[in-house]
């Protein structure tokens, strides 16, 4: 057994430890929002925080989270700077196709987390490993500095 904080709830997998956090979340706990997109941590589509911080989990073993914190898009909304991210997504219509998104939004929560009043360059390094085939990105970046502004 594997036991980890998932959403803010104690949570036990009975899964092996080489399993991909992705499939655990997906296939095991049955949270499908994060999403598979390439599998080797390159589009961000995977997206969830480990401890707070943006962790791909398609490369990330299951084990590797034991005793930790994991947030996903279905638990983000707990926190202040996810609740902010998500309303200034549909606040700014942001979505497109939606596929990428909750690997963006959890890219976008994180960044906010560290930082309150980033900079378009702060906001494009956090961002960089987050691919949109929409090409959502001045849409993304406006609603992560409408995100920081009710904030503050």
């Amino acid at each position: 057994m594997i036991k980890l904080n998932l959403n803010g709830k104690d949570h036990e997998f009975d899964a092996p430890g080489e399993m991909p956090l992705l499939w655990a979340l997906r296939d095991v706990a049955g949270l499908t929002g994060t999403k598979y997109g390439c599998g080797m941590a390159l589009c961000g589509a995977c997206t969830v925080h480990v401890d707070g911080q943006p962790t791909r989990a398609c490369v990330t073993p299951l084990a590797a989270v034991a005793g930790k914190q994991v947030v996903t898009i279905e638990g983000v909304a707990g926190q202040p700077a996810g609740k902010a991210v998500q309303e200034a997504w549909r606040k700014l219509d942001v979505v497109q196709c939606g596929y990428c998104q909750s690997g963006q939004i959890m890219a976008a929560s994180a960044l906010l987390s560290a930082n309150k009043n980033p900079s378009d360059t702060d906001i494009d390094s956090a961002m960089s490993g987050n691919l949109c085939r929409c090409a959502t990105y001045v849409r993304i970046r406006a609603a992560i500095h409408e995100a920081a502004r009710s904030l503050a």
